[in-house]
């Protein structure tokens, strides 16, 4: 029977072990067999929840600080709402139901998602209808108009290399095969100019991820943003700068081993957000934890009026949903948020400069 690892050793055996960022576009976005091509991977049933998932507060928040920004910059009257990897459409759901009431919001915004899942994509039309635009890359998005945006637990899916220093240059972390098996290997020392800068704040050994598409594709949306106007909110796991082995694989809400079954399991890697900084043209927010972020919003208020309506389980639920999305040993401090905005403007509120 055919499946990825079959298809990953045949790959291996006729070219040579395969690079990190190789292997997690095949598990991932294989057209037959990736993980993100033939499986809704969200909520209880799936592999992993998302902050959307937990609690419709998120979404409002979200909405809400967007469309602040929105007025802020003068209330163009045609935008575009954009989001990057929009799981099942919750987070727009509740970004288009929180902002109805804000004035010329919804007439001005033209929804647009940014999503590679056939799979995933069935499901926001379900949710969403017809009404949004469908990308599976970010540099077929409007450049005409000013994007407002948000990539929530994106940036964490992009595929990553991984090296390990060795004297001023770099090993390249490579997966080959064994005895019907997938391994770890290592490449010959190289030097790596992206890692040019890595050089001063690394020692021998140490372990580096690079995400060659996270540059690129902020660099885009930084630019339409720089020069149209608009903001994005960044939201994933991660910190200011990378260093280790963060890679993960995550089955039925456990981890998992990487190798083991490819293509059945999510895989992720911290974000290193120094990298997004770095690559806008417009400008960027401090970076911001996600608990921080939401309370700067209003969560608890938005959480306490609507516990007033709520008893039993449900109550008990909100109260926890909170909790997770908040509290500094759950999401809170785990998630981050960096913002991107014109560099006359303020940044979106919940962030700061």
């Amino acid at each position: 029977m055919a499946d990825l690892k079959t298809h990953l050793l045949g790959h291996i055996a006729q070219h040579g072990p395969m690079r990190l960022s190789d292997y997690m576009a095949e598990c991932l976005f294989h057209p037959a067999y990736g993980y993100y091509s033939t499986r809704d991977p969200l909520g209880t049933a799936g592999d992993f929840t998302t902050a959307p998932e937990i609690s419709q507060m998120f979404g409002e928040m979200i909405g809400l600080s967007l469309a602040q920004s929105w007025m802020d910059q003068g209330q163009p009257g045609a935008f575009v709402l954009a989001e990057l990897g929009p799981g099942r459409g919750t987070l727009m759901a509740d970004i288009l139901r929180a902002t109805r009431a804000v004035p010329g919001f919804a007439d001005a915004a033209r929804v647009h998602l940014v999503e590679a899942s056939p799979t995933l994509q069935q499901k926001q039309r379900a949710l969403l209808g017809d009404a949004p635009v469908w990308h599976d890359r970010i540099d077929t998005l409007p450049n005409d108009l000013p994007v407002f945006a948000v990539a929530n637990e994106f940036f964490d899916a992009l595929p990553i290399r991984q090296f390990v220093r060795s004297g001023e240059m770099w090993c390249e972390r490579l997966i080959g095969a064994r005895d019907g098996g997938l391994v770890w290997g290592l490449g010959a020392p190289a030097p790596q100019p992206a890692l040019a800068a890595r050089l001063g704040d690394t020692r021998e050994g140490d372990l580096v991820e690079h995400c060659p598409l996270a540059a690129p594709i902020v660099k885009a949306l930084g630019a339409r943003i720089a020069e149209n106007s608009g903001a994005a909110l960044l939201i994933d796991y991660g910190d200011w700068r990378s260093l280790g082995d963060t890679l993960q694989a995550l089955s039925r809400h456990e981890t998992a081993d990487p190798l083991t079954a490819p293509g059945q399991a999510d895989l992720t890697a911290h974000v290193d957000f120094e990298v997004l900084a770095t690559a806008t043209p417009s400008a960027h927010s401090r970076l911001t934890p996600q608990g921080v972020f939401l309370e700067r919003l209003g969560i608890t208020q938005r959480a306490q009026a609507l516990a007033a309506r709520m008893q039993g389980d449900t109550l008990t639920t909100h109260i926890a949903a909170h909790r997770r999305l908040t509290h500094p040993q759950e999401m809170g401090n785990l998630f981050k948020v960096l913002a991107l905005f014109p560099k006359h403007a303020a940044p979106p509120p919940g962030c700061e400069t």
